[in-house]
């Protein structure tokens, strides 16, 4: 499928009030699935300039992602790839060894929404989105604290990212 019919695909979906069901067809179709990911629930509403979805669970139980019940109001590359930022928490969390530190899943998850590394298949986003994402990537890292052992150990993937930024119009 082109992704032109993957969205039409979707919308028919969301026009029908399944938004779940699209979320899981979205799963196989880009093969996301994870045995770790308990099911998705809403949350509120997203508004254009703030979209929230969060992955809840303890460690090393199954995990449940949270998602704006109007999802599919939005740009399917960047819904798809705020998703992968969850399927990388699902994974943190549940796969041993844990990502313990707040600061190291979300480093994580950003550089992942655009390296894409676990999830090639799934499409680029656009060149601001990339921006955002890479730049919310490093508020994380400084987070980190400063030369501290866990941005020693992400120090090549910060240049990445810092690269990225300054390749992008």
């Amino acid at each position: 499928m082109t992704l032109d019919q993957i969205k039409l695909k979707i919308e028919t979906f969301h026009q029908n009030g399944q938004v779940i069901n699209a979320v899981y067809w979205l799963l196989k179709k880009y093969n996301l699935k994870n045995k770790n990911l308990k099911r998705f629930e809403f949350r509120e509403k997203a508004k254009p300039d703030f979209i929230l979805m969060t992955t809840e669970g303890e460690f090393g139980e199954p995990q449940i992602i949270r998602i704006p019940e109007n999802t599919f109001e939005f740009p399917l590359e960047l819904m798809l790839i705020l998703i992968v930022h969850e399927m990388v928490h699902v994974n943190q969390k549940t796969a041993k060894p844990y990502v313990l530190d707040k600061n190291e899943r979300e480093w994580q998850a950003y550089y992942e929404m655009n390296f894409r590394n676990l999830f090639p298949q799934v499409p680029q986003i656009s060149n601001f989105h990339k921006k955002f994402f890479a730049q919310k990537g490093l508020e994380y890292y400084n987070r980190m604290g400063e030369g501290s052992e866990l941005q020693k150990k992400y120090a090549i993937q910060k240049k990445q990212v810092e690269d990225l930024i300054e390749s992008l119009p």
